[in-house]
């Protein structure tokens, strides 16, 4: 109370009172724990202080961070939004403590009391930290479990397709199982990893549990590559899983293909030698192989000898080819290889009269000349040779192929026959007899123009101051068709003759050739 001396009344003046209460003393203990208070992130210094607005800053902060901060991802909070966040915590202690110097607070009364609470509070914050980690953990966890289910899926879808429309998937698949169990060591999806890799092999290599040995042979050959991507230590006896199985079917779909003369079959046998060469599948190629030739042997003298030629033929060649050395074959095969070949050989001549006998002359003539060629001691040479003669003839006069000939030959008929052509005629006859001979050329002899044949009066071999060339055969009674061959000069057609040859006439014949000119 002060005395105002101006003052006519003579009387006392009070003082108007502070806006705010005046300033606290400074104490270190209560900055210390309003800073404490702040750093927990729910700005309570603020509130012991009645300082509402920086409360509710604060508050605002650790919402927003919140927000973005759940629910937990594998990826975390963004570093930015954590840098924030605590230059914010560190500037609302920093105040705090400034605010916190000279005010007081509204409780605890005992600046220590907050000093201990702030403390208390900070494991707010680090409880907090430590529960989003936890769920950071798991989100991460949950992740790889999906990316798991994902190739577990792909890996279902696949065993539904053939398998080369299904790799691409197997490989993805693999690639995951991979990542897991590399990048991600001890997540719960990586320990499940071992467990799908045994449904993941065993539904690759579905196609040999079903017996389709053909078609298991390429996913067998693919798990065999699974331990480059995997490693042989982690598929421990995954690795060597496929090796049995992949012997089986490589011999299984050999030996089908091979019964079934599919071409085929010398892949397979061929990759089960250069893989597996000491395995009991390996074993059994030879005798395979040996029955294969054996039986086309058999067929041989079955309806279609041509084609059991051919067979044969066909074998010799891909046994052959066979890489059986390496598994001990190589005697085995190359008697095999070597019995379809002399059956091939020999087994001509039946073809060659199968066809003659139905009546592709041609054909025949072919067949029978390529056998006198490779079986020069063959017992069935020289009907062979009469043969492609008779089929020869027959090309030109369909009639003289009405039967096989046999060997037989001379008669009681004395025939001859002159070469009125100027080339050398090779004259061939069969009946019941059948042979060939050459004729020379007869020097001033021309071949005649199918016009001129056609003249009424026509007699080649007529000219008597001609020395044709002849030969005289005998030949028994009975119809003998000739077909008189130019062996030079090209657009000279064969002349041909039947002759009904009887007991007690001589017989000459006339070779000749026609031309295509007039």
């Amino acid at each position: 109370m002060s005395w105002d001396q101006n003052d006519p009344r003579g009387a006392f003046a009070v003082p108007p009172m502070p806006t705010t209460p005046p300033p606290a003393p400074a104490d270190g203990r209560r900055a210390a724990a309003v800073a404490l208070l702040n750093l927990c992130g729910l700005g309570l210094g603020y509130v012991l202080v009645r300082r509402w607005w920086p409360a509710a800053a604060c508050w605002a902060a650790t919402a927003v961070l919140l927000l973005v901060a759940l629910p937990a991802e594998p990826d975390g909070v963004p570093a930015a939004a954590v840098v924030t966040y605590l230059v914010l915590l560190g500037l609302a202690a920093v105040h705090g403590a400034v605010v916190g110097l000279r005010t007081r607070l509204t409780w605890p009364s005992a600046a220590w009391v907050a000093v201990v609470l702030g403390i208390v509070l900070l494991a707010v914050p680090a409880g907090g930290v430590a529960l989003y980690g936890g769920a950071r953990d798991e989100a991460t966890e949950q992740m790889l479990l999906d990316r798991l289910e994902r190739a577990d899926e792909l890996v279902r879808k696949a065993g539904g397709q053939p398998f080369p429309t299904a790799r691409s998937d197997y490989r993805r698949a693999l690639t995951v199982y991979r990542d897991l169990r590399g990048d991600h060591p001890g997540s719960r999806a990586a320990d499940r990893v071992p467990d799908r890799l045994r449904t993941y092999y065993t539904t690759v290599g579905s196609a040999y549990a079903e017996q389709r040995y053909c078609d298991a042979v390429d996913p067998l050959k693919y798990l065999r590559t699974v331990p480059r991507t995997m490693g042989a230590e982690e598929l421990g006896r995954l690795a060597t899983w496929p090796d049995d199985r992949l012997a089986t079917s490589l011999y299984e779909c050999g030996a089908q293909s091979l019964s079934g003369r599919v071409a085929t079959w010398t892949t397979h046998f061929g990759d089960l030698l250069m893989t597996f060469p000491r395995s009991g599948q390996s074993a059994k190629v030879a005798p395979a192989v040996g029955t294969a030739v054996d039986r086309a042997v058999k067929e041989v003298g079955g309806d279609d000898p041509c084609a059991a030629v051919e067979r044969l033929g066909t074998l010799h060649t891909q046994v052959v080819g066979l890489p059986g050395e390496r598994a001990g074959l190589g005697g085995a095969l190359r008697e095999d290889a070597g019995r379809a070949e002399r059956n091939a050989n020999s087994g001509t001549y039946a073809c060659g009269v199968d066809q003659y006998r139905e009546k592709s002359f041609a054909e025949a003539v072919t067949t029978m000349n390529e056998f006198v060629r490779n079986n020069e001691r063959h017992k069935n040479l020289a009907r062979a040779k009469k043969i492609a003669i008779a089929a020869e003839v027959a090309q030109t006069v369909p009639a003289a192929g009405g039967r096989l000939p046999t060997t037989a030959s001379g008669g009681g008929i004395s025939v001859t026959v002159k070469n009125d052509s100027p080339d050398d005629i090779r004259v061939l006859y069969t009946g019941p007899v059948t042979g060939s001979f050459t004729l020379e050329a007869c020097g001033n002899c021309t071949s005649y123009s199918l016009a001129s044949t056609a003249v009424p009066g026509f007699e080649p071999c007529g000219d008597s101051g001609k020395n044709y060339p002849q030969r005289t055969v005998r030949l028994p009674a009975g119809t003998t068709y000739f077909v008189h061959k130019s062996k030079g000069g090209s657009g000279k057609s064969p002349a041909s003759d039947t002759a009904k040859l009887s007991a007690g006439y001589v017989y000459t014949e006339c070779a000749y050739t026609t031309s295509f000119g007039y």
